[in-house]
């Protein structure tokens, strides 16, 4: 018995460093990429896009959309959800796909406006630092502007503007149901998902998003139903 717990003493202090030494490494990663450029000129940058779309001028059917089906739990946690990481964790396994992640909104802000988009785990610890970040210095609406003016949505639209008038010819705060919940699945792979790329690839995306907006009370079935 004795023997076990030194064992498992000295298990938990292996762990107890190594966990020290990979936060360590990703806190050293972003430390490194602020000195290049610091994070408020990184934000700078996006907010001072001749086409950037303020939160306020953001119509509620497409918040709600993106809410919805990347962080539905977003404006209740903070800048990591391990409720989220955890349910995609077991989803992942149960399906025996690895098609749903547990990066919350702030995480994706930080991978598109603070460091590139290469899938290194360095990046990644570095994003989790990133991501306190910018909770710390900015509200949660400025940080969802962020994320929908920094997302790529295919046919060399950069934000939510572009895509909105590159594929309907209107402003964003004019988007109807059917193509704000279009536009809100498109990031999540612009080149599979963009309408022009395979429609129905696109369409099948856009009922996803509509089934998630009505699982999470933001519209009715008879509203999705109308759409399709």
């Amino acid at each position: 018995m004795k023997i076990l717990k030194k064992l498992l003493i000295i298990l938990l202090i292996l762990f107890v460093i190594s966990l020290s030494i990979i936060f360590m490494i990703g806190f050293g990663y972003y430390s490194n990429t602020l000195k290049e450029k610091p994070l408020v000129n990184r934000v700078e940058e996006v907010t001072s896009k001749e086409h950037y779309t303020p939160f306020e001028q953001l119509p509620k059917n497409y918040i709600d959309a993106v809410i919805a089906t990347e962080d539905h739990r977003y404006y209740d946690h903070g800048a990591i959800d391990p409720i989220g990481i955890a349910r995609a964790f077991y989803t992942n396994i149960r399906d025996g796909e690895f098609d749903e992640g547990g990066s919350t909104i702030t995480q994706q802000v930080a991978k598109n406006v603070v460091f590139n988009q290469d899938k290194t785990l360095v990046r990644k610890l570095g994003e989790i630092f990133a991501s306190y970040d910018l909770e710390k210095h900015y509200s949660k609406d400025e940080i969802f502007a962020l994320y929908v003016n920094s997302s790529y949505f295919g046919d060399g639209y950069y934000c939510i503007y572009d895509a909105a008038k590159g594929y309907y010819n209107k402003e964003p705060k004019d988007l109807s149901l059917a193509e704000a919940s279009m536009l809100a699945g498109v990031p999540n792979a612009p080149s599979v998902y963009a309408p022009t790329v395979n429609p129905d690839l696109a369409k099948k995306r856009q009922k996803h998003v509509l089934n998630k907006m009505v699982e999470y009370g933001y519209i009715s079935q008879e509203e999705a139903q109308s759409v399709e």
